[in-house]
């Protein structure tokens, strides 16, 4: 595999990012905590006579929200990939974190015509592996999903009760990242992205609900390139 470009997955990148239907959870604005801070500002809009200036406190909160509002706009620029040689083989996985920052944005890209998964941390590859993917007939979903849930002994009452450990829920239909499968050539899920047990237990433990994951179908990128997280 060329160690500056790799295949992430999209029909086009303006197509996949373009749905903002299927974005859900965009900033951190939608959360309980930070609505209810930022309610006392929309009533200082206006004040009466008898209500009191913003002051410092509201001045603060209104800088810590144009901040958030800053970073979750800013593009996720690719800024390394992992040297890995040639295509990747079923049940093939690699791990590395020797390049990359200890924190920082975490992305998941998943691109459906190569059949990889890679794992971004502050643009920085750390983590790519082979999946197993849905069929025509159950299809593995292409858009941008936030992880719902993080479910470490999930079963899938759907399926027979069929283990998938390192559960992170994309969908509330049943389309999630997880564990428990052999992943082989010639197999498929019911649409999930199975991966390799040890690799996707280090994902689960660095993952956070609301990270964003982007499933894609044949899309190139490359180091420098970026992508709307």
């Amino acid at each position: 595999m060329n160690a500056t470009v790799k295949w992430i997955g999209g029909g086009t990148l303006a197509l996949a990012f373009g749905l903002g239907a299927l974005a859900f959870g965009s900033t951190m604005l939608d959360s309980p905590a930070v609505a209810e801070e930022t309610a006392p500002l929309a009533a200082t809009s206006a004040p009466s006579a008898s209500e009191k200036p913003v002051g410092v406190h509201g001045a603060l909160a209104a800088k810590t929200i144009a901040d958030i509002e800053r970073r979750a706009n800013e593009p996720f620029v690719i800024k390394s990939i992992l040297p890995i040689e040639g295509p990747m083989k079923y049940g093939e996985w690699h791990w590395n974190t020797d390049a990359a920052p200890e924190t920082g944005k975490l992305v998941v890209t998943v691109d459906l015509e190569a059949r990889t998964v890679s794992v971004f941390r502050d643009g920085y590859e750390i983590g790519a592996a082979v999946a197993m993917l849905g069929t025509e007939l159950h299809p593995t979903p292409t858009g941008k999903f936030p992880i719902l849930t993080k479910e470490r002994h999930n079963v899938s009452e759907k399926y027979g009760n069929a283990p998938m450990p390192w559960t992170l829920r994309l969908t509330w239909d049943g389309i999630a990242i997880h564990g428990g499968s052999e992943v082989e050539n010639g197999y498929a899920s019911h649409g999930c992205i199975a991966v390799p047990d040890q690799f996707v237990s280090k994902l689960f433990d660095i993952a956070k609900k609301g990270d964003t994951v982007i499933i894609t179908n044949g899309e190139r990128i490359g180091v420098g390139d970026s992508i709307a997280s």
